[in-house]
This record gives structure tokens, C-alpha cells and sequence, in this order.
């Protein structure tokens, strides 16, 4: 039967959710409990999951509701899944065709509203089984329900999540498990999902409210007169007046890492907070497959276990080439898949610290529960540099000047000056504009304009919504991010990270779309080229071709960027296939490109993944359409 088939079930019944008072402070999250589930009996069964809420199948009931909640001692309503958070963990088989049907049972007058819905995060699907309001369908309303149908055609390791107003903040997300129908490359005894999310006794909706009026409420360590004396010490009194002349002038501090962190956060592991203590059991030498997947609204993670050598072996779900780690960086909605194989003590910590080092959530891996290992210490605060913005070296000719490669003025506004968007250069590809692909030619890492600088769209000049504008950025592919250099562990970095099989294309891209991450911080304004969603077009493809994304970040924070229904093809510098994603992280500073193939008609969402970046308008459409 058809996909199109499906829909919403007007007045359909509502399974009534369980009044589940989900408790996170001290016992774990709402089901959080261990113990092996029965194996399933696919044809080549996999270990079964230690997590203990698991729905097999492919026919799935699930009723979104509102569940007071307590991880911090002060009861908040949550919004759940058949009254749990996280919501299920869903497993399917490849090959198979999912049935899934959502009901609404949000209670009238909910603060998270009365319209909800479900994103199959990395799924490959029919564009009405995608689930965006506005976009895919209409939403589910209260007291209706959805139903989702479809063919499981990948593997591995996702998760689902809401894509309405705030309420994945809120609570509402999930694992999916997806065996493959083939064997995999890697052997394992025990498999354990581990969702990292944040949460906030806030309401969503003020919290976003705060943001927009003061943008860096949760910076507490901005830098003080003792700062001051000792980078002078350090560095020179010259050179320490230039740093903070020119970080005044943009009205920024190196010390904002993220919008939002532990100072109004509490992290969470599968549900759980640090006390409570999430536990995955082992048999001595017996080897342990994490399924890492960061569902949080706002942090990125660093997780390392102390004690424990990790090998990757998927990314987005998707097989690479083993990759032995001490620790690695996970943006907002990726997924690493990690091998560890615990012997020679009863037990291991599991740590993932927020990049501003401002807090952390652990659990354990141990021969019985009760067990706990040693917690280590937050690593030291970073400080942000030029150089890590793209902003290469710098100069000081006066108040409104390029500070060597950045470009703004006194007001922190980018500066039209510093534009090329009226000189037609070869190679050059401003946003919204396409060009044709050169024979032979990388587009990944190129310079756009004269003098090795970065062009520029001319949406963002003069534009009130844009604070600042790389000039040299790079593709810092093996760079292991801010905070994680030199720390003595060796740290992913995403050209460690090569896919098993070739590009699936094959085809050089037909033409090249450049887009810019734009952003005000003092504004929380937030956007492609400067233009926010409401006022831009739709990014148009022609089904069927492979086109080239090179993304430019013009910000000072990193952005995982997600293209919904379509894959995208990470390129290394020389414009060569690495590893295939459904979010492509963006550092600060960074220029990064990656093939797409518009394989799948209709109408999809292409955003940052900081849930408040998207709100706040870093959020365009995309449509795949037959060509004319």
C-alpha cells in the first residue's frame, strides 16, 4: 500500500498515557532499567540491548503526552512518549516496511501547545513520512493521530525526535536501532544505546525569550582585570590591548562556547542524571558496542572512558573504517557507533563534559550494578582565538578596519567593504548562485575572490542581522575542535573518519551552491546569507542530480547542519569522498563541502540543529523537483 494512504486519523481514539512521574535526580530516568531484553528472531540476530525500553517490530503504537518530570528536585511537566523519556527505543529491521502510528494526547492548555509530531532523524523515506509541520504534513493536532508508513531501506544507529516548537527540548526523543540485513564488519557481546540530552526546568518557550534578550546569560566566566594582568604577563600589554579592543569592537567574548550551558542545563544519559548513575553491565573481556547518539537541544559533547580505548566503526549510522580513539566530539544530532572491550577492573566511567566546560553527566560500565569508577575532573575552560574563527592573522589600522581576514565595524556589523559580491571572478560562487563544476577542480577549501579572501553574499552586507564575517576560513577537517588540542588523548577529528565504501555517486557535481551561516549574537538572529527563514526562497534541486554544498560558517559558534531526506557526502580538502552524514558539523572559522544527491522528491527541512539557532531562523526548504 502506499505511503500516501496514510495520514491523520481525525477523532481517532487515544490509548490514555501511563501517569508516569518520571524521576531523574536519584533512581534514573523513567525506564532506565538493564537487564537482557529476548533476542529478536531475525534471520542474523544481533545481541540483544541492555537498555531495558525497547519495541521490536514493525508495528508501533506511541502516544505523545505530558508527564510531570524531576531531574533537578523541582517538578516540571515533560513531554513524553507512552509516558517515558526518553521516549522508546525503537527497533527495526531493514527491509522491512515500519507502521507507526503517533496519537496526540497533550492536555489542553499545555505550554508545549497542541500540535506535536515525530522526525525520523537520518531516515530515508517518503517526503509526507517526514514529519515537519508546515513542510511534510500538517501536524497532529490534539486528539488525532498520524500515521506514519514506510520501507526501512538502511542500518544502523538514529534517533526520532519532535519537530514542533520546543518540545524535543522538552523531552520528546528517542533511539532507533535498525539491524541490517548483512552481516556487520565488527564483532560484539553486548550492546548498550547511550542518548546524551540536556534539560531544563524552563520553560522552552521563555528560555528561547531569554535568549533573545540577552544572548550570553549563562556566560559566567567572562574575563576579568585579573585575566587581564596575566595575559599581559604573558603576552605583552600591546598585544593584550589589541585582543581586547578587537573583541569589544565585535561586542563578543572568547569565552562564549555555547548559548546555553550547565548553568541552566542538567545533562542526561539515557534519561538519567550523573547521580543516578546509568549502568551498562560487562563480562570481563567481553566486547561492548555504545551506540553514542547526541539528542540534546543545545550541547555538544566531548565523551571519553577513562581506562577504555574506543574504536569507531559507524558514523550517522553508517559504517567506517575502525578508527582507534581516546575521545571524540559529538554535535547536536550526530551518532557515533564505539567498540570497547572493558577488562582488568570491575568498572568504568562513562564521560561526556559540554564543550564550555561548565558540566558534565557520566555513568558506568561495570560487572554488576552499584558499581562506579572514579569521575574525572572538567577539563580546563577554552579561550576562544582570531585564528579560531577564520580570522587569520590580524591588523589594527583603526576603529573600522578588516581585522586581518574578519571583517566588522564599531557596531560589530559586518562591513559592505569588505564584500566581492560585485566582482565576477573565475571560480567564484556567491550564495543562491549556482556555477558550473570544474574538471579536475576541488571546491573544497577554495579561496572565493581576490587575494585568498572569502567572498562574501551580498545579503550580508549592511546587514543588521549579521555581527561578523570570516575572510580566511579553512576546512580544519583534522582538527579536533576548541578545547581538545593537545590534551594528551587522542581525539577524533573528522579526517579520521572514512566510510567503507566508495562514493555511492560516483558522478562529479553538475554545479556547486555555496551558502554562508550567518548569525548577531547580541541579537540571537540566526540564518542562511543573512536572510532568516521567513523571508528566504526555497533551495531548488532537480531530481535526479548530484550537486556540491560547500558551506561557509561567518559565526563564532559551531552549527550542525542536517539535510532532511537526502545524504550528505563529507569531501576532504581535495575534493575527494570521506564519510557519508546526515549532520555536518560547522566550527567556528570553517569552510566544509559535501555531495548531495537529490534522489527523493518533495519538500524537505535543511537547518542548524541548535534547536534555538532553527527557531531563531538558520532554517531554509529545500524542494526536489522533476526538471521542467
Amino acid at each position: 500500500m502506499s505511503s500516501h494512504s496514510f495520514g491523520r486519523v481525525p477523532g481517532a481514539p487515544l490509548q490514555p498515557s501511563r501517569r508516569r512521574f518520571v524521576q531523574g535526580l536519584a533512581a534514573g530516568g523513567a525506564i532506565a532499567g538493564l537487564g537482557l531484553w529476548p533476542q529478536r528472531g531475525f534471520a542474523q540476530p544481533q545481541p540483544s540491548l541492555g537498555n531495558g525500553n525497547v519495541l521490536s517490530g514493525t508495528d508501533f503504537d506511541l502516544v505523545i503526552g505530558e508527564t510531570p518530570a524531576n531531574f533537578t528536585g523541582r517538578t516540571r511537566p515533560a513531554i513524553t512518549v507512552n509516558g517515558t523519556i526518553p521516549a522508546p527505543i525503537l527497533r527495526w529491521r531493514e527491509g522491512t516496511t515500519v507502521n507507526l502510528r503517533v496519537s496526540n494526547a497533550l492536555p489542553a492548555g499545555s505550554i508545549h501547545g497542541h500540535q506535536t509530531s515525530i522526525h525520523w532523524h537520518g531516515i530515508l523515506l517518503p517526503a509526507d513520512m517526514d514529519g515537519v509541520p508546515g513542510l511534510s504534513f500538517d501536524g497532529i493536532h490534539r486528539g488525532e493521530a498520524y500515521q506514519y508508513r514506510f520501507d526501512v531501506k538502511q542500518g544502523g544507529t538514529y534517533w526520532y525526535h519532535s519537530h514542533s516548537a520546543f518540545q524535543e527540548q522538552a523531552g520528546l526523543y528517542g533511539a532507533l536501532v535498525i539491524d541490517p540485513i548483512e552481516p556487520e564488519p565488527f564483532a560484539f557481546d553486548r550492546d548498550y544505546v547511550v542518548l546524551l540530552t540536556d534539560w531544563t526546568d524552563l520553560d522552552p518557550t521563555d528560555l528561547f525569550a531569554r535568549l533573545k534578550k540577552m544572548s550570553d546569560y549563562d556566560n559566567y566566566a567572562k574575563r576579568t582585570v585579573g585575566d587581564f594582568l596575566r595575559d599581559v604577563s604573558d603576552d605583552g600589554l600591546r598585544e593584550t590591548v589589541q585582543d581586547r579592543l578587537m573583541w569589544g569592537e565585535m561586542r563578543m567574548t572568547p569565552t562564549d562556547l555555547s548559548d546555553v550551558n550547565a548553568n541552566t542545563y542538567t545533562y542526561l544519559m539515557n534519561g538519567t542524571t550523573a547521580l543516578g548513575n546509568w549502568t551498562g553491565l560487562f563480562r570481563s573481556g567481553e566486547k561492548v558496542r555504545l551506540r553514542f547518539i547526541n539528542g540534546s537541544a543545545m550541547t555538544y559533547f566531548d565523551v571519553r572512558i577513562p581506562g577504555l580505548k574506543m574504536t569507531v566503526v559507524a558514523a550517522d549510522g553508517q559504517y567506517v573504517h575502525p578508527v582507534s580513539i581516546d575521545e571524540f566530539r559529538i554535535g547536536v544530532a550526530e551518532t557515533y557507533d564505539v567498540v570497547v572491550e572493558p577488562s582488568g577492573q570491575d568498572a568504568y566511567t562513562i564521560f561526556a563534559q559540554d564543550t564550555g566546560r561548565t558540566g558534565h553527566v557520566s555513568g558506568t560500565l561495570a560487572v554488576r550494578e552499584g558499581l562506579r569508577a572514579p569521575v574525572p575532573d572538567l577539563d580546563p575552560r577554552p579561550i576562544l582565538t582570531m585564528a579560531d574563527m577564520g580570522h587569520g592573522g590580524m591588523g589594527h589600522g583603526g576603529m573600522d578596519h578588516d581585522m586581518g581576514g574578519m571583517s566588522v565595524n564599531g557596531s560589530g556589523q559586518a562591513k559592505p567593504g569588505a564584500n566581492h559580491e560585485g566582482h565576477d571572478m573565475p571560480g567564484m560562487a556567491h550564495a543562491g548562485h549556482d556555477m558550473p563544476a570544474m574538471p579536475g577542480a576541488s571546491m573544497a577549501g577554495m579561496d572565493h575572490g581576490a587575494g585568498g579572501m572569502q567572498s562574501h553574499p551580498a545579503s550580508e552586507a549592511g546587514n543588521p542581522l549579521v555581527d561578523m564575517q570570516t575572510m580566511s576560513p579553512t576546512a580544519k577537517l583534522d582538527d579536533p575542535g576548541i578545547g581538545l588540542r593537545g590534551n594528551g588523548r587522542k581525539v577524533l577529528a573528522y579526517a579520521d573518519l572514512r566510510s567503507t565504501f566508495a562514493d555511492p555517486d560516483g558522478r562529479e557535481p553538475g554545479r556547486t551552491v555555496e551558502l554562508h551561516l550567518t548569525g548577531h549574537m547580541e541579537k540571537f538572529a540566526w540564518s542562511f546569507d543573512g536572510i532568516k527563514f521567513s523571508d528566504a526562497e526555497p533551495l531548488r534541486l532537480n531530481y535526479g542530480e548530484r550537486l556540491r554544498i560547500v558551506l561557509v560558517n561567518d559565526t563564532m559558534m559551531s552549527h550542525p547542519i542536517h539535510l532532511h531526506g537526502l545524504w550528505s557526502d563529507l569531501e576532504d580538502e581535495q575534493g575527494a569522498f570521506m564519510v557519508r552524514k546526515h549532520t555536518v558539523d560547522m566550527p567556528p572559522g570553517t569552510k566544509r563541502s559535501y555531495r548531495v544527491r537529490a534522489d527523493a522528491l518533495g519538500r524537505w527541512a535543511y537547518h542548524c540543529h541548535m534547536l534555538y539557532h532553527m527557531e531563531a531562523g538558520m532554517f531554509r526548504e529545500v524542494r526536489v523537483e522533476e526538471r521542467a
